[in-house]
């Protein structure tokens, strides 16, 4: 269905300067030039228009509008139209919209007569005596959102997983923009998926490699893992929501591994722990924020690192199960006021709702080297010879006189870009930088790298992702004052292990670029 939406849209978009009523005229001031087509928007300020050469967008200063499609100039109303993830749109979004309507002065009141799966939002604004804005969320799931912004019902998409290839595809067939550009896409907020099991289960850690075997259906039965002669029960939401398709992109697919194709369904994460608190023989995933019904699990490896699922390892991504929370949005100019409200969701008071609402927020935080036991185990543990007791003494003399951000910085498996939080994290400390917050300090961008191969080659690959990391951040905070801020770069390489290296996503948590300051 969603696939025959998409096609028909592309379809019509083709033919609207044939098929579609002309239904409004825009002439120059001067009378000098006259276009035709059909009113597809209106930011407040210029014309969308879908026309015989295509969609174009015209200042509305400069022209007279005519025809039943024409918006009105005085009693303008912002309308943004959210689609997508009802994880994200059921209390998310609407303690985001009451926020920021709370900050900029504005009274937001819910339409009570909306079903469960439309929520709107009437902005008034009580110094004018009007309406100025309308938001709408319409809850689904991910691929419902893509395809409402297909579909030019939407204009933003709740996303639990990144744009896949063929939905790039379509939407820039639609003219609607590359959906997979930077640009077009942020990290609203995050969350993490923990392993968890019924209460009593002997079972207290689940290799990363286990993990994925009873995700894929291979590893069926718990005498496998050191327990009883009984299949194991995989539950886990929908196979078409965000947060299954988003363990199939980052879990299962980079070891070609597919989910398995029998498990019990859940509506919702609330269901599934419910469900999975009365399952003596259930496994499933969780969430970060979970009710507690459940006995969550640490992640380890052959190695004997852990890895335990916490909001400043889902903050710093050195937790493997993250989940980064998506909002898409085409090339296309949004209303003022919408422009407005996104820019609030990256400000310091919407970081608080969003941790109020029981997400993770993106707020950086510091922490020394002292709080830091694990990671200090782990780097004496690899430690060979005294070549690698130098460096670790190497790496003490230099960071511990510092704290280390929760800002951090992975690359994408098997590429050279940066992952999805990983760019947003670029965002977010650039904008800090151009506000001043670090004046006076000194950041080290610290590289380092996962086991495999020499040691010193893994040491030139980190100090080259720590230059590339400092390089983007330094290009994206452009009005920002370098002569009050000092950045460098330095790396330890295989010294300070996160994960064991036994496996693609232990591998990818080591090789990261973490920041310093001083």
């Amino acid at each position: 269905m969603r696939q025959v939406r998409a096609a028909v849209f592309a379809a019509l978009c083709l033919a609207a300067g044939e098929a579609e009523a002309q239904d409004v005229t825009l002439r120059s001031r001067d009378g000098g030039i006259e276009l035709n087509g059909t009113m597809l928007g209106f930011d407040g300020d210029f014309y969308r228009v879908s026309t015989r050469y295509g969609e174009l967008t015209v200042d509305s200063s400069g022209v007279l509008c005519e025809g039943p499609g024409c918006p009105s100039l005085t009693d303008y109303v912002a309308e943004l139209r959210i689609s997508g993830a009802a994880t994200m749109g059921e209390v998310l979004l609407p303690a985001l919209i009451e926020g920021f309507a709370l900050r900029s002065g504005l009274v937001a009141t819910r339409d009570a007569t909306e079903g469960p799966d439309q929520l709107t939002y009437m902005l008034q604004d009580p110094a004018q005596d009007r309406r100025v804005g309308q938001f709408t969320l319409r809850l689904s799931d991910t691929d419902e959102g893509f395809a409402d912004l297909l579909a030019d019902e939407a204009d933003l998409v709740m996303a639990l997983r990144e744009v896949r290839p063929a939905e790039v595809q379509r939407a820039r067939e639609a003219g609607l923009g590359d959906l997979s550009a930077p640009a077009r896409s942020r990290v609203l907020a995050l969350d993490g998926l923990l392993p968890a099991v019924a209460p009593g289960s002997p079972l207290t850690s689940l290799a990363l490699a286990d993990l994925a075997r009873i995700l894929a259906g291979d590893l069926v039965n718990w005498q496998d893992l050191g327990g009883p002669d009984a299949p194991i029960v995989l539950h886990l939401t929908r196979r078409d929501s965000g947060t299954v398709q988003a363990l199939e992109d980052r879990l299962l697919a980079p070891t070609g591994l597919q989910l398995a194709q029998a498990y019990r369904e859940h509506d919702s994460p609330a269901a599934l722990e419910q469900a999975l608190a009365r399952d003596p023989f259930g496994f499933g995933l969780v969430r970060l924020d979970h009710g507690g019904l459940t006995q969550t699990l640490v992640l380890g490896g052959s190695c004997g690192f852990t890895l335990r699922g916490s909001r400043a390892a889902v903050k710093t991504e050195d937790y493997p199960l993250t989940l980064p929370l998506f909002l898409y949005q085409p090339a296309r100019r949004l209303p003022a006021l919408a422009r407005d409200f996104l820019a609030y969701t990256r400000s310091g008071p919407a970081q608080i709702v969003i941790r109020r609402a029981g997400f993770v927020d993106q707020l950086p935080e510091d922490l020394p080297l002292g709080q830091q036991g694990d990671r200090l185990a782990n780097a004496i543990q690899v430690a060979e010879g005294e070549e690698g007791l130098r460096e670790l003494q190497r790496l003490a003399a230099s960071l511990a006189p510092r704290r280390r951000l929760t800002t951090s910085f992975r690359f994408d498996a098997g590429a050279t870009g940066l992952d999805a939080q990983s760019r947003s994290n670029v965002e977010q400390l650039a904008e800090a930088l151009e506000n001043g917050l670090y004046d006076g300090k000194d950041l080290l961008f610290v590289g380092f790298s996962d086991g495999q191969g020499p040691a010193p080659d893994n040491l030139v690959i980190a100090r080259q992702r720590a230059d590339t990391v400092l390089q983007a951040v330094r290009t994206s905070a452009d009005t920002a004052d370098f002569t009050r801020v000092a950045l460098s770069a330095e790396a330890f390489g295989e010294a300070m292990p996160m994960a064991c290296d036994d496996t693609v996503w232990g591998r990818q948590v080591n090789r990261r670029v973490e920041v310093w300051l001083r």
